[in-house]
């Protein structure tokens, strides 16, 4: 039962509590409320882990996490028969009230996997409840002892004896789990009493509530009142008689301009019906609700309050990794708040309905949602199927976040059942089957984007994928979203996408030590680890989503404040967010702090725009910014939640070295060599370049010898070694290296102060994974990073989006994503480095970029064995990349994605303008002394 509730707590784990009126109904739970606050009660299972004997085991839990028989996911649960087909048989004691006596009595519970049957004292409660997803109650009045003990006694088999129900929920791509989960409690209401309210509040003020009553003797009018969540009366109270044997009644009212419900304003109300008798109140329910209209218009879209929307949207499973899926409301409010984090405005319920309190965050914070009927690709029969669909329906209809019923997924549907919907909904939701067409609806999964536009293009359908960039490991949800989505946002028959999926399914194994199991490439799935870890999507989707659009790239010195600004809200005015600009100053190399300092700051004054719209802001920058070496711009919504910050370089890269790279040195560089190598030194520093190849061989300085070298080689179609030659130009000495093939320079510079500055050009025509030079060194000495560019995550050719352009700082680590989930990684490509210092256990080594983009690689990732997100990556160890390698999905390769997702173009042979290449500095310790002491 929902609604607002006064809470009262009772030794040792007992929680009852009424509604707010007298004649309110009772409740006294018998187990706990969430993972964190759980009752003990006895319990014995029949096999595997802890098998054969009475003990005790907290409710509500999943018995598999509590030690007892054994793990299975879905569909590999049969492969582990006859142990994972168990039975678990639970008892509690609990007395009731005296107060109770004369009061109709229910047992709820939320959720018990899979096959439940329940008794008290002995006797049945009625017929097994089967179904593991939902919420199920007997009338127990006719069983109870008032004001004494009585015996709960539980009988849960994991397995149904419904094959259709194990095939729907169990044969699935998910963890499956045994036990009851989700709370237990008893209702206590009077004899006569109302059952159950079902409203619709359209966003025009047209109101309704169904009123469900029971046991009518002498009650003879029902009325209702709509409150405020503060409390203030919304209207008058409207009523209707009740007369004979009639259980529904309808009452309805007009109300002026409620504040309707949207994700973006989600206003909320209270109802408070009230069952009259000739003296009184006899009995009163309260149910939360809000006002919003959802209308899907054939060959259009889906509108909210007369807004055309877009979904823009994640799949979830209710999961947590220490509990399985008994989870807490604290979870519900922590993964709602990442998801509007993200900018996303829905979620699908996939593949089962969450907790109930998972749908009161979602309607109090503000998200779209899709509940779903279980059937991960095969249905329940029609008998089991009805039965499942009112449970579902009943206990969720009045969430105004719910805008649409799922019917099973991915052919897991049952047409039979497609009339049920309406008969418990009077809103008469929308029903869809995802991955199928059904009416005016396609939700065909894991396009790529040829299908999409063609669908878009020449379908009549409403698309919207209802799983879409399937994630593996760091692949899938944010690479190549930025594709599908600018080609959504444009196709008037787009309503959007879900991505797949929200966190890792990652469940800790009691049996196996405590680790943290995905079942191999399963479940590593998610854009979060499983204790919501972020990964480098998370940013990703958060700028692709923002719903303030700027697409500015570059800052040049021309720039006068102006920029584009697109509103990609559905109900909100730009004026009513909040846009702060700063202008920044970073730390220099070897400094010991990383963080920026603000120069000047202040707020930008948006204009009145509606959603759809585009118009200019202006930011009225100081005099001398210019001076500045980034601008940040920071915006918030209405309700002061992060949307997104841009960051852009003011200072070009050539600028930054400028003023880290002393090239007016008055100390000399020399060089001498031998029959192998030239040595060149300044100032403590001496590199060793090999004579028969060009390339470097060793670096040492006073105090080290570094293990850098062995290039630079072209990651591709390396150049053929012609000659090495050096020479002294003033205070400079200089290597020169002839090559044949697509190098067509590359000189070294020692400059007196030790600093090496190499200089190289390279003409190509084709098409590439990856392109730039390459040099070793060995990962097992390096220790960590900080550089100046974008980070602190890594990219991919096609998920760019997202990292922000400071100075970084990240410790080495060999992380798997999705198994390890230390992030953000350091292996990878890292975008528009400007300065890095990768520390070691020899000594630092500085490099300074005096070129716009260039991609700094660290390593090569550890390979997953998933051929589609392990993208290929070039030898060597540290690298300076002009074109980086893309990453695809669990599903596809990145060329079959989308164009962000395909080779990189070279189209240049020998233009005097130097395309690809890049003038980079290296300290490799000029001028370092042994410390004194």
């Amino acid at each position: 039962m929902r609604g607002i509730l006064a809470v009262f707590f009772f030794f040792p784990a007992i929680i009852s509590f009424a509604q707010d009126s007298p004649r309110g109904t009772e409740v006294k739970y018998l187990s706990g409320i969430d993972k964190d606050h759980r009752v003990d009660w006895e319990f014995k299972i029949d096999k595997g882990r802890r098998s054969g004997e009475w003990t005790t085991i907290p409710v509500p839990s999943n018995w598999e996490l509590e030690g007892f028989g054994v793990y299975n996911y879905g569909h590999d649960w049969r492969d582990s028969l006859p142990k994972s087909d168990a039975t678990g048989y639970y008892k509690h004691r609990f007395s009731v009230p005296a107060t109770w006596k004369g009061k109709a009595i229910e047992i709820v519970f939320e959720g018990a996997m899979t096959d439940a049957e329940v008794k008290i004292n002995g006797k049945s409660a009625g017929v097994t409840h089967q179904g593991g997803f939902y919420r199920f109650k007997y009338d127990i009045t006719g069983l109870l002892k008032i004001g004494q003990e009585n015996l709960l006694e539980v009988t849960v088999k994991n397995v149904s004896a419904n094959e259709s129900i194990n095939q729907a929920e169990r044969d699935a791509d998910f963890w499956v789990f045994g036990g009851i989960y989700r709370p237990v409690y008893l209702e206590a209401k009077p004899k006569e009493h109302i059952d159950r309210v079902a409203v619709d509040a359209k966003a025009d003020g047209t109101f309704s509530v169904d009123v469900y009553l029971a046991n009518i003797q002498k009650s003879n009018s029902v009325e209702a009142q709509v409150f405020s969540l503060d409390g203030q009366p919304l209207g008058n109270a409207f009523q209707a008689g009740v007369a004979g044997k009639e259980d529904k009644y309808t009452l309805k009212q007009q109300f002026t301009q409620p504040k309707l419900w949207s994700p973006e304003f989600p206003n909320l109300y209270v109802v408070e019906v009230k069952l009259k008798d000739e003296s009184g109140e006899v009995h009163t329910v309260k149910e939360r609700f809000g006002f919003r209209t959802v209308a899907l218009r054939p060959k259009d879209g889906f509108y909210v309050n007369g807004k055309k929307i877009k979904f823009k949207g994640v799949n979830r499973h209710s999961f947590w990794p220490n509990s399985g899926r008994t989870l807490s409301k604290a979870l519900s409010v922590l993964d709602v708040n990442l998801m509007k984090d993200m900018n996303m405005n829905a979620v699908r319920m996939s593949h089962y309905p969450p907790d109930q309190h998972f749908l009161d965050v979602c309607d109090s914070l503000g998200l779209f949602v899709i509940d779903e009927l279980t059937g991960w690709q095969s249905a329940y029969d029609t008998e089991a199927g009805r039965k499942l669909v009112k449970e579902l329906i009943i206990r969720d209809v009045n969430h105004p976040a719910v805008i649409l019923w799922a019917n099973g997924n991915e052919g897991g549907n049952n047409y039979d059942l497609l009339p049920d919907y309406p008969v418990y909904d009077p809103q008469a939701r929308t029903v869809i089957q995802p991955w199928n067409t059904l009416g005016e609806t396609n939700t065909f999964h894991y396009p790529d984007l040829d299908y999409v536009s063609d669908v878009l293009a020449n379908g009549d359908k409403i698309y919207f994928p209802t799983e879409v960039m399937h994630g593996l490991y760091d692949g899938g949800h944010g690479a190549g979203l930025e594709d599908f989505w600018n080609v959504m946002q444009r196709s008037p028959l787009s309503a959007g996408g879900f991505l797949w999926v929200f966190s890792d399914e990652g469940v800790v194994r009691t049996d196996e030590g405590g680790r943290i199991d995905v079942r191999g490439t399963y479940a590593p799935d998610g854009i979060l680890g499983p204790y919501r870890e972020k990964e480098a999507s998370y940013y990703t989707i958060k700028e692709i989503w923002s719903p303030i659009f700027i697409d500015q790239q570059y800052i040049t010195p021309q720039f006068d404040g102006t920029l584009k600004v697109g509103n990609r809200f559905q109900f909100t005015n730009l004026n009513e967010c909040k846009l702060q600009w700063s202008l920044v100053a970073f730390p220099k190399p070897n400094d010991e702090r990383t963080d920026s300092t603000i120069l000047h700051q202040g707020e930008v004054r948006l204009p009145s725009l509606e959603p759809g719209l585009s118009s200019y802001i202006h930011i009225d920058l100081p005099a001398g910014w210019e001076g500045s070496d980034a601008l940040y711009l920071t915006a918030t919504d209405p309700h002061g939640r992060h949307i997104f910050t841009w960051t852009w370089p003011i200072k070009t890269a050539s600028q930054f070295a400028a003023a880290i790279v002393d090239t007016t040195s008055a100390q000399i560089a020399n060089a001498r060599e031998d029959e192998q190598y030239i040595y060149m030194e300044a100032n403590g520093v001496e590199v060793k370049f090999n004579k028969t190849n060009g390339l470097i061989e060793g670096v040492k300085n006073r105090l080290s010898s570094i293990s850098f070298g062995n290039g630079p080689r072209l990651t591709t179609e390396n150049s053929k070694f012609k000659a090495i030659s050096h020479h002294q130009a003033g205070n400079k000495h200089i290597v020169v290296v002839d090559y044949e093939g697509p190098i067509s320079k590359l000189s070294y510079s020692m400059l007196g102060n030790g600093w090496l500055k190499l200089d190289y050009t390279y003409a190509l025509f084709g098409d590439y994974d990856y392109m730039g030079i390459t040099f070793s060194y060995p990962e097992e000495k390096v220790k960590g990073v900080t550089w100046l560019g974008k980070g602190p995550y890594r990219v991919w050719k096609n998920r760019m989006k997202g990292p922000q352009f400071a100075v970084h700082q990240k410790e080495y680590n060999n992380t798997v994503t999705g198994i390890d989930w230390n992030y953000p990684e350091f292996k990878g490509y890292h975008d528009r480095m400007f300065w890095a210092v990768i520390d070691n256990e020899e000594y630092p080594i500085t490099i300074v970029s005096e070129t716009d983009h260039i991609f700094l690689r660290l390593f090569t990732p550890k390979p997953t064995g998933s051929k589609n997100v392990d993208p290929i990556f070039p030898e060597g160890d540290i690298s300076f990349m002009d074109a980086i390698s893309p990453i695809g999905t669990k599903f596809q390769t990145s060329d079959q994605l989308s164009p962000q997702g395909k080779k990189n173009q070279f189209r240049n042979r020998r233009d005097r303008q130097r395309l690809w290449g890049a003038t980079l500095y290296f300290d490799f310790g000029a001028g370092a002394v042994r410390d004194s002491q």
